[in-house]
C-alpha cells in the first residue's frame, strides 16, 4: 500500500503507534512524538549516515516483556522522495552490521540487522512506507532475539501506520 500522508501531528503518531491493547503480554514503558519546529531541508543533509536529517517529526512507543524491550519508531518526512532517500541512507549505514533473516513484511520495503553494544544485543527491522521510515527494535539477552518476533511486531505496526495514514 502506498500513500502520501504526511505525519506531522502528535495525534497522527498516536494513531500509528502500537498501544497496550495491540501489545498483549507486553508492558508499556513510554510513548511520545516530537514535531520539528524548523526541519532541515533535504538538500542540506548531504550523504552522511545522518539518514534522519530531513525529518519533520518522530514518534516512538516502548514496551517490555521477559527481559526484552520492543521499541517502535516512526520517522516522518515531508514527502515520499525524502523518506525513500532516508531509507536508502539508513540501509547503507546499517550494512556494516550482521544481516538478520526476517521474512518480508507485506506492503513494505524492509531490511533487518543485528547490532550489539552497551551489554545489549539488538535486532533492528526497518521498513520504508510512503512518507515514513518505521523501525521495530528488539533489545535483550541475545539468544532470545527471534526474528519471528520482530516480524510479528511489524504485523502490528504496519496496519496501524496505514490506518493512521487514511484517517481523516
Amino acid at each position: 500500500m502506498d500513500f502520501d500522508t504526511v505525519f506531522k501531528t502528535e495525534e497522527r503518531f498516536k494513531q500509528a503507534m502500537p498501544d497496550p491493547a495491540s501489545m498483549a503480554g507486553w508492558t508499556p514503558r513510554n510513548a511520545g512524538a516530537e514535531i520539528e519546529q524548523e526541519p532541515t531541508p533535504a538538500q542540506s543533509c548531504g550523504a552522511d549516515g545522518d539518514w534522519y536529517c530531513a525529518r519533520i517529526a518522530r514518534g516512538e512507543a516502548n514496551f517490555e516483556a521477559a527481559g526484552e524491550q520492543a521499541q517502535f519508531d516512526l520517522t516522518a518526512f515531508a514527502d515520499s522522495k525524502a523518506a525513500q532517500d532516508a531509507c536508502q541512507k539508513e540501509k547503507s549505514w546499517s550494512a556494516k552490521y550482521t544481516k538478520a533473516e526476517v521474512p518480508p513484511v507485506p506492503g513494505t520495503e524492509s531490511h533487518a540487522y543485528y547490532r550489539n553494544g552497551g551489554g545489549l544485543d539488538g535486532l533492528y527491522l526497518t521498513m520504508c512506507l510512503g512518507t515514513v521510515v518505521a523501525e521495530v527494535l528488539l533489545e535483550g539477552e541475545g539468544s532470545s532475539l527471534d526474528p519471528a518476533t520482530a516480524h510479528s511486531l511489524a504485523q502490528v505496526f504496519v496496519p496501524r501506520i496505514q490506518k493512521a495514514a487514511t484517517a481523516a
